[in-house]
């Protein structure tokens, strides 16, 4: 068996220091959430334009960590290897064969316990509730474990069923893409494991790759079994993978690949053990870094939501005001909005947004997912912006830009300081407070 003191140094299992705390930061990112961006965003009914909705279990949730890849490569044994839950009775079964064919969420739990997807949905303070809409077939498919390890302390560990090939979508009885991109969407790292005998890239695969688009940052590739090959072998199957990948991942900087065998028996006689070793640790510093900035990313996650929100108001507001000015006494409203929503262009809709908000060009969604958003929302259901304020609650629009500008890099900037993320005072920021009853004499 391999010596495992690589892992346990690299991933700080060994030290005793308790988890840190960071109620008090998350609860006040919820603060901000709420109160800021929530209002616009339900005002305007964002979720049913990204179908993106964003739950306080969300929120609160740990880093999440996604394996995904064809068939039998691995990845399950690379889980039970990373935890050190081999030959024990909390290891994920492993096969030659199609084994994983539920997509398992692995948790910190106090004591050996099996969820089943009904009951992890239905729980509103865990992040999954929003699966229950890939229905109740997905759900008979969705399974969690909790185990009492240090390292699910602070991380989540999510292991999906093998890309096979020569299936068909219908057969798995549930909308695999659909699953997928719900999770790539909330995945803080995304591992694509292949293995020397399966780089072939299929429709299914490609189609996974089509989802990770604008994910780049998040995906590291991996080219497990490594020490299966020689030296020039391994060299030709490595060029293989790219070749294989390159018309799949459109970006100027390749994806970092790491080389080795992810499992708990030793390296095999007469290969790169020293190489297969660095890959190895620098995977898990990789790993270790993404559980260090979990804060950090939860901000900027909540700030780019804000920022998406922000710019989908100010293009329903332009499209009110346009429709507006365009309505006479006499004419028919719902031809005057079809010319709109056709041709925005022609109105200067989206140039106005460019030219007098700050806004980048880069962020703007695309045209026609407006002409699918007004056909199930009508014009005349939306208020304008400059009517969505009030005397005690203050205006919508200025509210989440306070938040964009303002609230959010606070918060990043207290936690760039090195302030120690606890010691926030709830007084000033109104973290964690229960309504009050006043009609309850105290």
């Amino acid at each position: 068996m391999r010596d495992r003191s690589h892992i346990e140094k690299t991933l700080m299992l060994n030290e005793d220091k308790p988890v840190d705390d960071y109620s008090v930061v998350l609860q006040r990112l919820r603060k901000i959430y709420h109160s800021s961006i929530k209002p616009l965003e339900q005002s305007y009914k964002y979720n049913e334009l990204r179908q993106h909705e964003i739950t306080d279990g969300e929120i609160t949730s740990k880093p999440m960590v996604l394996f995904l890849g064809p068939w039998s490569v691995g990845k399950s044994t690379m889980i039970n290897y990373l935890l050190g839950l081999e030959n024990t009775r909390y290891q994920l079964y492993t096969g030659a064969e199609p084994t994983t064919s539920e997509f398992t969420v692995l948790m910190h739990g106090p004591k050996l316990k099996t969820i089943e997807g009904i009951v992890m949905a239905a729980d509103s303070a865990r992040s999954f509730s929003p699966l229950e809409k890939f229905g109740q077939n997905f759900l008979e498919k969705l399974i969690g474990i909790e185990v009492p390890h240090k390292l699910l302390e602070r991380v989540t560990f999510v292991d999906t069923p093998g890309i096979i090939e020569n299936r068909k979508q219908q057969e798995r009885g549930y909308p695999f893409n659909d699953v997928c991109q719900w999770f790539i969407d909330r995945a803080d790292l995304i591992f694509v494991v292949f293995d020397p005998t399966k780089l072939d890239v299929g429709l299914e695969l490609e189609m996974l790759f089509r989802q990770l688009k604008g994910r780049e940052s998040q995906i590291r590739i991996i080219l497990n079994k490594a020490d299966n090959l020689a030296t020039q072998m391994l060299m030709r199957v490595y060029g293989a993978l790219f070749w294989s990948l390159a018309p799949l991942i459109n970006v100027t900087e390749p994806p970092r690949v790491y080389v080795s065998s992810f499992w708990p028996q030793d390296y095999k006689p007469d290969t790169h053990r020293d190489l297969f070793l660095k890959e190895e640790i620098s995977l898990l510093e990789d790993l270790n870094q993404v559980i260090e900035n979990r804060l950090e990313n939860k901000i900027a996650f909540i700030r780019q939501h804000a920022i998406r929100v922000r710019i989908h108001a100010l293009l329903v507001d332009r499209y009110l005001q346009t429709y507006k000015d365009k309505m006479t006494f006499f004419s028919d409203g719902e031809l005057v909005f079809k010319d709109i929503v056709e041709d925005p262009d022609k109105f200067y809709i989206f140039k106005t947004i460019l030219a007098k908000t700050n806004v980048s060009k880069f962020d703007l969604p695309n045209r026609e997912a407006y002409k699918d958003f007004f056909g199930i929302n009508p014009i005349s259901s939306f208020k304008l912006l400059s009517q969505q304020c009030s005397y005690m609650g203050g205006c919508f629009l200025e509210k989440i830009e306070r938040a964009i500008t303002q609230e959010l890099p606070g918060l990043l900037g207290s936690l760039g300081l090195g302030k120690n993320p606890g010691a926030l005072n709830c007084d000033k920021t109104g973290c964690g407070e229960t309504p009050k009853n006043r009609y309850k004499k105290h």
